[in-house]
Formats: C-alpha cells, sequence, structure tokens
C-alpha cells in the first residue's frame, strides 16, 4: 500500500473505467457546459442521479443557480465534444442544440440523454455534489459509449 496523496489518489482513480457526460445548463438565453465523468444514479424511485463539479470550476455559480439541466452521456464518436466542453470556455458554435421539454438544451446524437430538475447541492471537500430528479429521458442502443480509463479515452 502507498501513502494517500493527491498524487497516487489520481493514479488509483485513474483504473476505474468511467463513462463521459457533458451537463448543459441555460441562463439568461447562454449555454454552459461541462465535461463530467463523477456521475451515476441515486435512486430508482424516484429516479435520480448525482455528479460533482469541483469548486474552482469557471461555470460552477451557473450550474449552482439552475433549476433544471441536461445530462448528455456521450457515444464513442463525441471524443471532440468531450474535450471541448473540458475547456474553460468551449466552443458551442458548431454545436446544435436541441430545447428540451423545460427549456434545457440538449446535445444531439449522444447514447443518452436525461432533464433533470437539481433537487439539492452537497458540498463536500473541493468539490459540490449536485443531486437531479430525472424528468425525461431518451437512449439509443445502436451506439457505443465514450468510455475513460487510465487517462484515455475508449
Amino acid at each position: 500500500m502507498k501513502k494517500v496523496n493527491t498524487k497516487n489518489f489520481r493514479k488509483t482513480l485513474s483504473k476505474f473505467s468511467t463513462g463521459i457526460t457533458v451537463v448543459c445548463v441555460k441562463n439568461n438565453n447562454s449555454i454552459f457546459g461541462k465535461t463530467v465523468n463523477s456521475f451515476n444514479s441515486l435512486s430508482l424511485n424516484p429516479p435520480m442521479v448525482l455528479f460533482s463539479l469541483g469548486n474552482y470550476s469557471s461555470s460552477i455559480k451557473k450550474f449552482s443557480k439552475t433549476k433544471f439541466l441536461s445530462i448528455n452521456i456521450l457515444s464513442s464518436k463525441q471524443k471532440k465534444l468531450s474535450d471541448n466542453f473540458a475547456l474553460t470556455a468551449p466552443n458551442l458554435e458548431d454545436i446544435k442544440f436541441i430545447e428540451g421539454t423545460n427549456k434545457t438544451v440538449i446535445i444531439p446524437n449522444c447514447i443518452a440523454n436525461l432533464e433533470c430538475e437539481l433537487m439539492d447541492k452537497i458540498k463536500r471537500g473541493d468539490h459540490i455534489i449536485f443531486i437531479c430528479k430525472i424528468l425525461e429521458l431518451q437512449s439509443n442502443d445502436k451506439l457505443k459509449p465514450l468510455v475513460y480509463f487510465n487517462s484515455k479515452y475508449f
């Protein structure tokens, strides 16, 4: 066993495969999105999920103030979208968002899309955990997921 420090902790957790999502909010007609791999289901009844963002995130205030958001689970063909939304100022010009039922913004051609209502936020360590209730969803069984493992996409 090794001592726990930031370097060892990151390296160890990189051995856990995750899917990649882009979480989007729309505030005052402006769209904000972030690549997130800290996403998982929380409850089946009611259907709920959670994700977390670092307190230092450039758009943390936009996400904290929203009521509705979308979680877009990326397909293996959407690596460029993941890289784009990992930037501090992602380029939104070439993305043709679809408006969701609750005025959320949906990224097309994903493996799945979830429209959510933000129910709670919990600050722990250097992150905020966002707890969301699922309002609408869709999935595509013909696509394969974008997977992140050992600091690489698959």
